[in-house]
């Protein structure tokens, strides 16, 4: 009777096991992120026009600020191609 119970425990601890490392890698591949360039380097420009004006006008802390963010922005926008163009890629290096 202990031996049963024993290997029902086991195989149940397996079977759930299993069922937990199948999810991650489906919830993994069913999330996509689209990124638009073109929005994207427009916001970076605007900003960095917001940035540029705020100079010109002495409020250098925010033009600072502004510049950060797109700076911020940039960053994410290289990555996103990045990350897109390695994704269409069969085996990435």
């Amino acid at each position: 009777m202990r031996r049963r119970i024993a290997a029902l425990a086991v195989s149940a601890i397996m079977a759930g096991g299993t069922v937990a490392m199948t999810l991650p890698a489906q919830t993994a591949t069913a999330a996509t992120v689209t990124c638009h360039p073109a929005k994207m380097r427009q916001q970076i420009a605007q900003l960095k026009k917001k940035a540029a004006e705020q100079k010109r006008r002495g409020q250098r802390e925010a033009a600072r600020h502004t510049l950060a963010q797109a700076d911020a922005l940039s960053k994410k926008l290289h990555m996103c191609i990045k990350t897109e163009e390695d994704a269409s890629k069969p085996f990435p290096r």
